[in-house]
């Protein structure tokens, strides 16, 4: 008799590559949120407001993990550590669970089974049906297992990307909103009725008028903010520079750097400017310009 050919048991190289491409693209989608989540924030912005393009999250993480040899090393470390963290999870799960079965089972065995067997109704059949019932079989169900261990697997490789994107967010916003800015210097010149603030190019001492405007919230925030709308690069211990830090969903959004002695709890002031049918001028440069205005 023939024999029946048997079955191809090679593995499924090309199913595998798309989950592993499907789990990558879900941890650097969770890593690039978290990371503009922890930037933005900073500012003061929501994320969930500026409107970004769903496929940009999975290029921001690039930086998270391989933007420099620090960054390379740190990335190492963590998920060394990641590894260290699921076999001792594992460990103790399973630890805790023998102690709990063995446990039980004692229980079961000098106090429930010997009540059962006094009596003969059907609820005390039921309970020692129920006593009896070996725990081998619960430790057979390896559905169970392997969900734990995904569970664990999962949740610690969760909580490392969110705190490296998380750091590296936040470190990367307090360089932004300081003196070692990556973000460029902003020249914004809009019509004059377009909004309160700003100086007049042909008078940089006169303020725009008020009349017309209202104001609901901190005036100071607006005070603090009027006759200080140039950058002033004189006293290099208190310079004020102006950077533009987004454009998104038709609004411009500007900030002040803060000081080279800033607190390291210091927030710098946002300034959000709605683009108009009027038209603006936006001149962006890496660097302060050196010429003196002309007054």
């Amino acid at each position: 008799m023939s024999q029946a050919p048997q079955l191809n048991k090679e593995p499924n190289i090309l199913g595998k590559f798309a989950s592993v491409v499907g789990l990558l693209s879900i941890a650097l989608f969770f890593a690039g949120w978290i990371y503009r989540w922890s930037y933005f924030y900073f500012f003061q912005l929501e994320v969930t407001n500026l409107d970004f393009p769903a496929q940009s999250f999975l290029f921001v993480p690039l930086q998270i993990f391989l933007g420099d040899g620090k960054t390379i090393l740190r990335t190492v470390f963590a998920f060394l550590l990641v590894v260290i963290a699921i076999q001792l999870t594992l460990w103790l799960i399973r630890i805790i669970t023998e102690a709990f079965v063995n446990t039980f089972n004692q229980f079961l065995l000098t106090r429930v089974i010997p009540a059962t067997q006094r009596k003969r109704s059907w609820f005390a059949k039921q309970l020692n049906s129920l006593a009896t019932f070996s725990s081998l079989q619960l430790r057979s169900v390896e559905f169970l297992r392997s969900l734990v261990n995904e569970i664990v697997i999962v949740s610690w490789v969760l909580i490392v990307i969110f705190w490296l994107a998380r750091v590296q967010g936040l470190a990367d916003a307090r360089r932004d909103a300081g003196q070692n800015s990556t973000l460029p210097v902003v020249t914004l010149i809009t019509p004059e009725d377009k909004f309160a603030l700003g100086r007049k190019l042909d008078d940089v001492f006169a303020d725009p008028a008020l009349k017309g405007y209202r104001i609901i919230g901190d005036r100071g925030l607006f005070d603090e903010l009027r006759g200080m709308e140039d950058n002033d690069t004189t006293n290099p211990n208190q310079p004020r520079i102006w950077r533009i830090l987004l454009e998104r969903g038709g609004w411009i959004y500007l900030f002040q750097a803060l000081p080279p002695n800033a607190k390291p709890n210091e927030r710098p002031l946002v300034l959000a400017v709605q683009e108009g049918d009027k038209g603006h001028i936006l001149i962006r440069s890496p660097e302060v310009s050196q010429t003196k205005p002309n007054l």
